[in-house]
């Protein structure tokens, strides 16, 4: 699978109303407690792969996953042994 580039998935982001796109680095292993953000999140995973949990859902992403976290929404994260690098696009 070939992976756009940061600026076509920035330009993406942008069609799709986003107006922030960062790039997140994750530790190897590394697990976030339940929390929730006042944005939508887009992220499209790069390298590494990470565990994201909405409510009873736990979804494995690998590069080329995309995953969507709604702002409000209570979930979880958990990093792979190589860690995880992903680009988040925020919207509102």
């Amino acid at each position: 699978m070939t992976l756009p580039t940061l600026e076509q998935y920035t330009e993406q982001a942008a069609r799709l109303g986003y107006e922030t796109v960062l790039v997140r680095e994750w530790a190897p292993g590394f697990q976030t407690q339940p929390h929730e953000h006042p944005f939508d999140a887009r992220g499209l995973v790069v390298a590494g792969e990470f565990w994201l949990t909405l409510g009873q859902d736990t979804r494995r992403l690998l590069p080329g996953d995309i995953f969507e976290v709604p702002r409000g929404t209570t979930h979880t994260e958990r990093y792979g042994e190589q860690g995880c690098t992903f680009w988040a696009a925020r919207r509102g």
